[in-house]
């Protein structure tokens, strides 16, 4: 079963992976994804592997629309 992501977690990895791609991520942004995770793992009681796994899979690997 999938984690409902909160759509500011969402936000911040679609930031650092444009900055990741573009060879610009700063500490900061990095920070700000981390400290997020683990708030919201510890919110949701999930593990914040389980929340990273699912949110790098949602950002970097999303599934395709059907038409």
């Amino acid at each position: 079963m999938a984690i409902e992501l909160p759509d500011d977690l969402i936000t911040l990895e679609r930031s650092a992976w444009e900055e990741i791609q573009a060879g610009t991520l700063s500490v900061d942004t990095a920070l700000a994804v981390q400290e997020r995770i683990r708030e919201f793992a510890a919110e949701s009681g999930e593990s914040r592997l389980a929340v990273e796994t699912e949110l790098k899979k949602h950002v970097r690997h999303p599934e395709p629309e059907v038409a």
